[in-house]
């Protein structure tokens, strides 16, 4: 069975001995905030699991009990990182953004982005299955 995401935090701050104050300090919110990460209280946004998988140098994928391959961000991830940065990038600097005529709130956004991660990560597998054997990278 895959560990959870707050069993995953937990286990690799303890690894690195990092204080939840430390990690807190990392992702710009309180204590209290990082450590209902850690209880499964409170359900972590994608953009700190990227930060944290950047501080402990490892996947996405591993923080989220998704994979127990620790690599560090293979190329996918990369792209996946890529184009992530760059959508919201977008989505921040473009001028009225709305949705059924009402600005977006940042939690519409965060929402907005989460799911962008998921299809993304799903087009590059599916996309995957139909490159031949040749062409593939290997990571």
């Amino acid at each position: 069975m895959m560990p959870t995401v707050p069993q995953r935090l937990r286990e690799l701050r303890k690894e690195f001995k990092f204080t939840q104050a430390h990690v807190a300090k990392t992702l710009n919110i309180s204590e209290s905030a990082y450590g209902y990460y850690e209880q499964g209280r409170n359900e972590i946004s994608i953009s700190s699991v990227q930060v944290l998988a950047e501080l402990y140098d490892v996947s996405v994928a591993y923080i989220l009990g998704e994979s127990n391959t620790r690599n560090a961000f293979s190329k996918d991830e990369k792209d996946i990182a890529k184009r992530l940065e760059a959508f919201r990038e977008e989505i921040e600097n473009s001028d009225g953004l709305a949705f059924d005529g009402e600005p977006m709130s940042e939690e519409a956004k965060e929402s907005l982005t989460e799911a962008m991660e998921h299809i993304f990560r799903q087009t590059q597998r599916i996309n995957k299955k139909y490159i031949p054997k040749k062409y593939r990278d290997t990571d």
